[in-house]
């Protein structure tokens, strides 16, 4: 069995708790309540026939925030950049981030997310990802669990190449 770390980031109120809850829990709650700190838990799959646990850190705030500490993003194998499809102010700042992440994170495997896609119609969608300044790994919904497997089972993958 491998075990990596991954972690979730981005900024406040793009979904990472709830993608954490519905990849974890296989749940969704409604109520936003922010996280404070980390969140972890681990989840073991089997990809291509290999283990894999991946410990996954849900890290409250925003990448470059000086209230979160860099000791929360060191040893991670894997990061989950997620925005909010339906709010552009949420990724105004990603060229910087990424910029950070890959400076401290230099050989972890990158995914950007769009998030909340159920709440843009494909018309909707097609356009906020036309506006989205980098390439979007994968658009989901952490509400109907459209793509969060996937999102994992692709980034596990990839985990695994590297080993």
């Amino acid at each position: 069995m491998i075990t990596k770390k991954v972690i979730l980031t981005g900024n406040f109120g793009v979904g990472k708790t709830s993608l954490f809850n519905r990849f974890v829990h296989n749940r969704f709650d409604d109520k936003y309540l922010t996280t404070i700190g980390v969140k972890v838990n681990k989840k073991v799959m089997e990809i291509n026939g290999e283990g894999l646990s991946i410990l996954l850190w849900d890290i409250a705030g925003e990448v470059t925030q000086d209230k979160v500490p860099v000791s929360y993003f060191l040893g991670a194998a894997g990061i989950i950049y997620v925005f909010d499809l339906s709010r552009p102010l949420t990724y105004a700042n990603i060229g910087k981030d990424l910029e950070h992440l890959k400076e401290m994170l230099p050989d972890s495997v990158i995914r950007i997310v769009g998030n909340k896609k159920d709440l843009l119609s494909a018309e909707e969608l097609e356009q906020s990802l036309k506006e989205f300044p980098f390439d979007c790994d994968i658009t989901t919904s952490a509400k109907t669990g459209e793509s969060v497997e996937d999102l994992f089972t692709k980034l596990g993958e990839a985990l695994l190449e590297r080993v």
